[in-house]
């Protein structure tokens, strides 16, 4: 049966069993058809290498990519006596091969694999197997690298001490301590989401690491449940995360009809809540982004109500009063709203109740109304008490200062102004009596 089935092989011109075996390779390892055919052609090469001594520079191997069909062959020189057998040949055996060969030409000397020895044989399938297991781990990194800083599902496979081996299908990753969630169990065959955080590739394969604890997690988890971050139409500005317990992100919606804080919620909370679910009840708090700081700052203590809000964009700090009651809910337990607002923002915030800003500096309106005084001055208003600025009140003041030197004149002064009245007011009288 076996031979008749290489009878029909040999009749067809095509080596069915090495095309199965590429074909197969191919499809569940990913590797190149091509980078296979090479991989045999330098085997075919290191097996003549080893079975002629170490000659392999005249050696050439072609496979047709059609048939797999392989032609193994060196190029020997014609000469009249042959002294290296592996690089020359006779006339009378390359008259064999071409007969219209003369001294000095080459011709190509056809060379059976079945001749190699066992040694050449091993090598040769070594070397076959070394460059499968390369172009797979690189097939493996190129995937793996694709997925660099987004998201994939793995199962929980063993643990080893207190870190974590996931199983990604292709390839383990690697879940360090540091990087679960505080309090979180992840039981063998659990399918967990997981963060790639980084691929490297090392000479045991690709050694992949993920994280449950980084902030693009929630990104991307957010990415895969709501179509309108998928498309752009809402962003998520930023993210402060403490994994585990609280996450605060703020949206901004570049369409007005879209409420960005609505469509990350969804209906009856649906979105938001398979994200919680995903993050094992982690509480996430949802605010909208504004350009301006103050109201950014006010939406981040969310949900917390701000009486007042004065930022200091240069120090990057802001002084924040809140009504009596909610103090505690501003600072959050153990701070960590307050820490979250802070992270959030960029902003070293301040918090103080409205009894506690009466008495402290800086939190009062009036502290910035002096500086506002102190800077413009109130001689630069007018009588009736609207700014006029400095150089306009300095004329006005100008012609104040010449009245009151007018009214201030001398006597003397005033009775030769009187006579000199007195003359030009005779001259016009003579001139009309004429």
């Amino acid at each position: 049966m076996k031979k008749k089935k290489e009878e029909i092989q040999e009749n067809n011109g095509v080596n069915t069993e090495l095309l199965q075996a590429l074909t197969l390779l191919e499809k569940e390892k990913g590797i190149n058809r091509e980078t296979l055919f090479e991989a045999i052609e330098n085997s075919l090469l290191t097996a003549c290498r080893n079975n002629f001594g170490g000659h392999s520079e005249n050696v050439h191997c072609e496979i047709d990519r059609e048939t797999c069909n392989y032609f193994l062959y060196a190029d020997r020189t014609v000469v009249e006596e042959v002294t290296d057998p592996a690089i020359e040949i006779s006339v009378d055996d390359a008259m064999a091969i071409n007969p219209e060969v003369n001294i000095g030409d080459t011709v190509r000397v056809e060379l059976k694999s079945r001749e190699f020895g066992r040694i050449a044989t091993q090598n040769a399938k070594n070397v076959i197997l070394q460059k499968i297991r390369e172009e797979e781990r690189n097939s493996i990194f190129n995937e793996f690298s694709a997925k660099e800083h987004d998201i994939v599902t793995g199962t929980v496979q063993r643990y080893i001490g207190r870190n974590i081996s996931i199983n990604l299908g292709k390839a383990d990753a690697f879940l360090a301590e540091s990087e679960q969630v505080r309090g979180e169990y992840l039981s063998i065959h659990e399918r967990v989401k997981v963060y790639v955080l980084e691929v490297k590739n090392s000479t045991k394969g690709p050694r992949i690491l993920v994280s449950r604890t980084h902030p693009e997690l929630v990104r991307k988890l957010f990415e895969n449940e709501v179509s309108e971050v998928a498309d752009g139409t809402v962003e998520i500005m930023g993210i402060s995360r403490e994994a585990g317990s609280r996450t605060k992100i703020a949206v901004y919606s570049n369409n007005p009809d879209v409420d960005a804080v609505g469509a990350c919620v969804g209906i009856n909370g649906t979105r938001v809540n398979a994200v919680v679910d995903e993050l094992g009840g982690e509480k996430i708090d949802i605010i909208n982004w504004d350009e301006n700081p103050a109201i950014f700052i006010e939406n981040s203590l969310s949900p917390a109500k701000v009486v007042s809000a004065i930022v200091d964009g240069d120090e990057k700090t802001a002084k924040v009063v809140v009504p009596d009651y909610q103090l505690s809910l501003a600072i959050g337990k153990e701070g960590q709203n307050a820490r979250l607002a802070a992270r959030l923002t960029g902003f070293k915030i301040d918090i103080k109740s409205e009894t506690q800003a009466k008495d402290a500096p800086g939190f009062r309106m009036e502290d910035y109304l002096l500086d506002d005084d102190e800077e413009y001055g109130e001689e630069y208003y007018d009588e009736d008490g609207n700014y006029i600025g400095p150089e306009e009140y300095e004329e006005e003041a100008g012609y104040e200062e010449e009245a009151e030197n007018g009214e201030e004149m001398t006597g003397e002064d005033a009775a030769e102004e009187a006579a000199e009245d007195a003359a030009e007011e005779a001259g016009e009288n003579g001139d009309n009596e004429e």
